[in-house]
């Protein structure tokens, strides 16, 4: 996949492919941008339901090493809600997921995803309403973690 820079060191993908993603690389060590992204989620609202680790997945069921890798399910309990009573199978794309990884350079990159982009699948105009105010929280917090 190859990605542009956007600005400050934020990066979204090139080409005509629905931008799902945006992230930037931080100064941080893992653990400190863990404990960012939980801060900045919880000030706007949302809440941490999942956290998976990756690499000790990949150590617990392939025995293979892998860097750093964590996938984090937030979630804004109003807005799930709403969304859940509009359309009862939207579950299936929630809860939001945000990743931080391990650049292993002393650096690392978090993840954000684009809401809009991604429940445009289900082609209902009153879940689009709702993914531009999942989105602008989303980019509150994000903007906030650095």
């Amino acid at each position: 996949m190859e990605y542009i820079k956007f600005f400050n060191n934020i990066f979204i993908r090139k080409g005509n492919r629905m931008k799902y993603s945006y992230y930037k690389n931080l100064n941080l060590s893992f653990k400190a941008t863990e404990i960012k992204v939980n801060d900045v989620l919880r000030e706007i609202g949302f809440g941490v339901l999942t956290e998976i680790s990756i690499n000790d997945a990949f150590k617990t069921k392939l025995n293979l090493e892998y860097k750093k890798y964590k996938i984090i399910g937030a979630c804004n309990p109003p807005l799930a809600y709403n969304a859940i009573i509009l359309d009862e199978m939207i579950g299936i794309l929630m809860p939001c997921n945000i990743l931080i990884i391990d650049n292993q350079d002393g650096t690392t990159k978090v993840v954000f995803p684009n809401a809009k982009n991604l429940l445009k699948i289900t082609a209902n105009k009153d879940i689009m309403t709702l993914a531009k105010k999942v989105d602008r929280l989303l980019e509150e917090a994000f903007n906030n973690i650095n």
